[in-house]
């Protein structure tokens, strides 16, 4: 189990790994749809999950997500959008797209695992998150 981060803020991207290295998963980062298209494409290990803003530069987030639930190999990997985009209609087309969750900008890092988690339980229920442990409050 691994999370692929889509944000194209380089401290979004760390931030993010360090929330996934508190839950013991490895995580690899992409600063544009482009390259995460890459790093789909080459990397035979599985993902999880991805992570993804809206707003990127090149190619947009919402095209970058109707593209990998086109795409067959991709298609059952969840995608969970944390952007700061609040316009209705693009959290409704994400939605549409088949984002599995919308967490909005700023958020704590414990909201941020709650969602991970939330995810990860959704995708693999059962004991996927059993090895994985949340910060102490």
């Amino acid at each position: 189990m691994k999370l692929l981060t889509v944000d194209d803020s380089e401290v979004m991207r760390t931030l993010i790994a360090n929330a996934a290295e508190v839950l013991g998963l490895p995580s690899l980062g992409a600063a544009s749809a482009e390259e995460a298209l890459d790093i789909l494409t080459r990397d035979h290990r599985e993902f999880a999950l991805i992570l993804l803003d809206s707003n990127l530069p090149g190619m947009s987030g919402l095209d970058f997500l109707h593209r990998v639930k086109a795409h067959p190999a991709w298609a059952n990997i969840p995608v969970m959008m944390v952007t700061a985009e609040s316009d209705p209609s693009v959290i409704l087309k994400a939605v549409q797209e088949g984002a599995a969750m919308y967490l909005p900008k700023p958020f704590s890092t414990e909201d941020l695992i709650a969602k991970i988690m939330q995810c990860l339980d959704n995708v693999l229920p059962g004991d996927s998150t059993a090895g994985l442990t949340p910060p102490a409050s």
